[in-house]
């Protein structure tokens, strides 16, 4: 698969993940106004707690899955032979982890008031393990994936603003929300048919895929533990008002992350295969594309949330939420960390079979995580929850940086840097030009985010970025063709 394939596959995750933030951005303001800060504190306290069991049914299997499976892509019979040892497992898995859920409900009395939250949400463990969709990224079936997911989030909306009209209704809108998160994973149980035959089997070679999983399984606890344990503390601590107002500020940076981190799932089988045959000029050129796409995205982001961080909550959330504005700072700052660390942990690290080395980075980063949590949340609250996020992914950047292949070198990234900063001067002028003639902050929102977008290409184009211009130049020649 050559770079042309690459950037149709980015296109397709891209447009998924912006469909991804799309959905909240309408979902979100009508949510928070109708349910009110309390409930989302409760839908979210209750989500972090099912991320515990849902972290034991998923092990490491979607990363190792996705880079065993794409070996195999072009022999039907030995990708289901894989496939079905993988699918196994995670069935196995997953009957361990409503275990340990349905003990924990039954002994943990503080649990109580959130039981029936818990067993809802806990519903997309069950639908994530079934549609196994790892194997659709191990095909590089980015196309299918994009299509089923913005299908759903659809019929999702539509369904949400017909169901949910008042603050008793989260109930509902958790059901919704396990819809739009995991009911497209019903979809895939028919639809991976096309790639091979999955089926349970007993016979596993244990001895081949437990150490890799494990090991994956080890590095994605720290990742979650540090992830969701500031939510989880400061609901103990602090009560369903601050978790809901923390809760909106992670949800704006959990949007942008994810849209920034999606190149990651398109070129990592590549990257996986090319490690393998130790073929450094693809390794780079892949790298340099991964790069190249986080500085385009990336710093326009980062640089407009801290602009109108105030603003975009209120237009999110609503005037009670201002008070997640400073969390929201603080966590553009964990956001840059992670977009690097991200570059060299996913990208680097996991393709090439370095994941003693992620793990030693995440178990660091989450037991700082944990003490500084509760150390600082007790009397700080949000805002000691978003700066040890922030303290975090910084230490593990620290931790990754000294163990990158001495083979990988990424040229030319000080004109990769140029056009992107000249963009992000703009952004900043036009924010504080906008806030002192607009006094809404909807409108300081939509028309800095509407003038943003425009300069930032505008200057992108006028400074020749080779990413960008690489990305216009097929939109180019289809117009041509159009025309003639």
């Amino acid at each position: 698969m050559g770079t042309a394939d690459v950037r149709k596959n980015t296109i397709y995750n891209a447009v998924k993940s912006v469909c991804g933030i799309v959905y909240p951005l309408i979902t979100f303001p009508y949510i928070s106004r109708v349910l009110l800060a309390e409930n989302i504190g409760k839908i979210n306290f209750s989500g972090s707690v099912v991320s515990y069991f849902s972290l034991i049914s998923s092990l490491g299997i979607s990363t190792y899955a996705i880079r065993e499976c794409s070996k195999y892509r072009n022999d039907r019979k030995k990708l289901g032979d894989i496939a079905s040892e993988i699918l196994s497992i995670n069935i196995c898995s997953t009957f361990l982890a409503y275990a340990a859920l349905g003990f924990t409900l039954l002994f943990a009395r503080p649990l109580d008031a959130y039981r029936e939250l818990i067993m809802i949400q806990s519903l997309n463990i069950l639908f994530s393990t079934l549609g196994a969709d790892w194997l659709n990224s191990a095909m590089e079936d980015f196309r299918y994936i994009t299509l089923r997911t913005t299908g759903m989030q659809i019929v999702s909306l539509i369904l949400m603003f017909l169901f949910v009209r008042r603050p008793e209704d989260y109930i509902r809108y958790a059901c919704i929300s396990v819809l739009s998160a995991s009911g497209t994973n019903v979809i895939n149980i028919f639809y991976r048919r096309r790639y091979c035959r999955t089926r349970l089997i007993f016979h596993i070679n244990w001895k081949k895929h437990l150490t890799p999983i494990l090991l994956l399984f080890s590095l994605i606890l720290s990742q979650t533990i540090y992830t969701s344990s500031d939510t989880t503390i400061l609901g103990l601590f602090k009560g369903d008002i601050q978790v809901g107002l923390y809760g909106t500020s992670v949800r704006i940076y959990n949007i942008v992350n994810t849209l920034v981190a999606s190149v990651a799932w398109v070129v990592m089988p590549q990257l996986s295969a090319a490690f393998s045959g130790r073929d450094y000029g693809k390794v780079n050129e892949l790298l340099k594309y991964s790069l190249n796409f986080i500085i385009v995205l990336g710093m326009p982001c980062i640089v407009g949330l801290n602009a109108i961080a105030e603003e975009i909550i209120v237009l999110i959330a609503g005037n009670s939420y201002r008070g997640a504005a400073l969390s929201l700072h603080i966590l553009t700052i964990a956001l840059g960390c992670s977009f690097i660390g991200g570059w060299i942990g996913n990208m680097m690290m996991l393709p090439a079979g370095k994941e003693k080395v992620c793990l030693r980075a995440s178990i660091a980063s989450a037991a700082v995580n944990v003490v500084l949590n509760l150390i600082f949340i007790p009397v700080w609250g949000l805002n000691a929850a978003a700066a040890t996020t922030a303290v975090s992914e910084f230490l593990s950047v620290l931790i990754l940086r000294p163990h990158i292949d001495a083979q990988v070198h990424i040229r030319g990234w000080r004109q990769m840097l140029a056009a992107p900063l000249a963009g992000c001067i703009s952004i900043v002028i036009i924010s504080c030009i906008v806030k002192h003639f607009v006094g809404s902050a909807y409108l300081v929102s939509v028309i800095t985010i509407v003038l943003s977008i425009l300069s930032y290409l505008v200057i992108l184009i006028l400074l020749r970025n080779e990413f960008a211009l690489n990305f216009l130049r097929p939109i180019r020649r289809r117009c041509r063709r159009g025309s003639s």
